[in-house]
C-alpha cells in the first residue's frame, strides 16, 4: 500500500472549555481570534487554568491530518520537531498511539502548545504558542526521511520559512513523491503569495484550500474562478467551502462535492480531516468525486466532537458509511 508522510508545526493542543467570556477578559485574549504568546505568556496562562479541566492531545494541521490517515490503515510518517518536556514526550506518545511513525528532532524552546478556550456558544479563541515547532529548519531534513513514501503533505503555515519549505520539497520530488499543500491560511497566503506561486507551478501536485485561501492565492472573487485558476497550476484542485462542501477538479474534470449532514459544536480539524479522508480515497486509487465524498464524511464526522481527532465511536461511524461511499 501507498505511504504518506506529513510534515508540520508540532503542536499539543489543549482545549479547556469555559463557563462565560470573563476568563478571556482577565487574559486579555480577543474573542474567537488566534493570538501568538511567547514563552513566559503561554507559562504565565497555563498557570492561570491549572485548575480548569483540559483535553490535551497532538496537533497541528499536517498532524491532524496524518492521525487521521493511519486511523484509516494509511502507513503514515511524520516529520516535526518538539522540546524536551512533558508536552514533547505526551506529542510523541500520542503520533505513536495513532500508529504514525514520528520522525522528531529537539529543539531548545518549550514544546509549542495551542490553547483552545472554548465557550459556551461553541466559539474558539487560541493563545498559540509556537515554541520549537519553528525551530524545524532545512537543514534537519535530508533525502532518507522521504524514501519509502508515495505521498509528501505539507501545511501552509510552514510557508513563512522558505528555505525550509522549500527544501522539504525538493527533497521530496528527488524521492519520487507526490506533494500534497494545505494552503491553511488566507493571511499567510497573503503574506507570501509570490513564493507560494512558485512553489506550487514547481513541486506541488495536490492543493488544499478553503474558499478564502482560494481567493488569496488565485486572485479571483469566488471560489469557483478561484479553482478554475489554480487547477491548471497543480494536478488536482481542491476548494473546500464548508458547510457548503468542496470542489474538485483535475483537467477537465470537476465535481462539486457535498456536505455531510452533521450536529456541529466544534470546527476545529474540520480541513484536516477533509484532506486525511481525500487522500485516503487516492491512496486507494478511487476516482474524485469519491475522494471528495470521504473527506466530507470524515470533516462531518469531526465537527460533532470537541477538537480535532475523532473518538472511537465516530471512527466507528466512519468505517460503517465507508463501503457505501466508495461502492
Amino acid at each position: 500500500m501507498k505511504k504518506v508522510l506529513a510534515l508540520g508545526n508540532a503542536l499539543v493542543d489543549i482545549l479547556i472549555k469555559i463557563e462565560n467570556e470573563k476568563l478571556l477578559q482577565s487574559l486579555e485574549l480577543p474573542k474567537g481570534a488566534m493570538t501568538l504568546v511567547d514563552e513566559s505568556r503561554v507559562n504565565a496562562i497555563m498557570a492561570e487554568v491549572g485548575h480548569l479541566q483540559k483535553q490535551e492531545t497532538c496537533g497541528g494541521s499536517a498532524a491532524n491530518t496524518i492521525s487521521g490517515l493511519a486511523r484509516l490503515g494509511i502507513p503514515s510518517g511524520y516529520i516535526g520537531k518538539i522540546g524536551h518536556d512533558a508536552y514533547g514526550a505526551l506529542f510523541a506518545a500520542e503520533m505513536n498511539k495513532h500508529g504514525v511513525a514520528a520522525h522528531l528532532f529537539f529543539g531548545r524552546a518549550q514544546s509549542g502548545r495551542a490553547l483552545c478556550f472554548i465557550t459556551p456558544d461553541s466559539e474558539r479563541t487560541f493563545a498559540t504558542y509556537l515554541g520549537s515547532a519553528i525551530e524545524l529548519a532545512a537543514a534537519d531534513l535530508h533525502l532518507e526521511l522521504f524514501r519509502g513514501y508515495d505521498y509528501l503533505h505539507i501545511e501552509g503555515y510552514l510557508v513563512q520559512n522558505h528555505q525550509l519549505f522549500e527544501t522539504a520539497v525538493r527533497l521530496a520530488k528527488e524521492a519520487g513523491l507526490e506533494v500534497s499543500l494545505d494552503l491553511a491560511s488566507a493571511n499567510v497566503v497573503a503574506e507570501n503569495h509570490g513564493f507560494l506561486k512558485e512553489i506550487v507551478s514547481q513541486y506541488v501536485d495536490i492543493v488544499f484550500a478553503n474558499e478564502e485561501e482560494a481567493m488569496s492565492f488565485s486572485g479571483k472573487n469566488s471560489p469557483h474562478e478561484a479553482m478554475v485558476t489554480i487547477s491548471p497550476q497543480c494536478r488536482i484542485a481542491v476548494v473546500k467551502l464548508g458547510k457548503n462542501g468542496s470542489l474538485v477538479r483535475q483537467k477537465d474534470e470537476y465535481h462539486r462535492i457535498g456536505c455531510m449532514p452533521a450536529q456541529a459544536v466544534d470546527t476545529t480539524g474540520a480541513g484536516d480531516l477533509y484532506a486525511a479522508g481525500f487522500l485516503y480515497g487516492l491512496v486507494h486509487d478511487y476516482p474524485l468525486n469519491v475522494c471528495g465524498n470521504i473527506g466530507s464524511l470524515l470533516s462531518g464526522k469531526v465537527v460533532e466532537v470537541l477538537g480535532a481527532k475523532l473518538d472511537e465511536q465516530k471512527w466507528q461511524e466512519v468505517e460503517a458509511a465507508l463501503p457505501d461511499l466508495i461502492s
